[in-house]
């Protein structure tokens, strides 16, 4: 199986606030698995606003260099946008960040790999799994 890892995964392991994800990286460390640039985008704002940006860029960068960074296509700003009439029809709309990484997930038959379980479930199709949970 190949993962899609969201912005508070990547959060919770850098900082080994988690077991529970240490453990699940530590599970499928011969598993594929890659960020969106979106999420990347988060941690690079995160890192500018935090209280050391210097050390945090680095860290941010290096992440960079670990994992496969997945651009936002064509194909993947075409499913974002027919999810997100669907979704607003129905009146259950989500963040356009979190439905770009949502859709990057689908477009890529990857499994998203978050703590948001609750916020992506309204995402039909997407598979989801919540390695802060044992």
């Amino acid at each position: 199986m190949s993962f899609l890892i969201d912005t508070d995964v990547i959060i919770y392991s850098i900082k080994n606030n988690s077991e529970a994800v240490r453990e699940n990286f530590a599970k499928n460390a011969n598993a594929q698995k890659a960020v969106s640039v979106i999420t990347y985008g988060e941690l690079l704002l995160g890192a500018h606003r935090s209280q050391q940006p210097t050390r945090n860029m680095a860290v941010v960068r290096r992440i960079a260099e670990l994992f496969p960074l997945i651009d936002v296509s064509a194909h993947i700003i075409e499913t974002f946008a027919e999810i997100k009439a669907s979704l607003l029809s129905r009146g259950k709309p989500i963040d356009d960040m979190d439905l770009l990484i949502a859709s990057t997930a689908l477009v890529n038959n990857l499994t998203l790999v978050t703590n948001n379980e609750r916020h992506f479930s309204v995402v039909p199709g997407l598979r989801i799994e919540n390695w802060a949970k044992h």
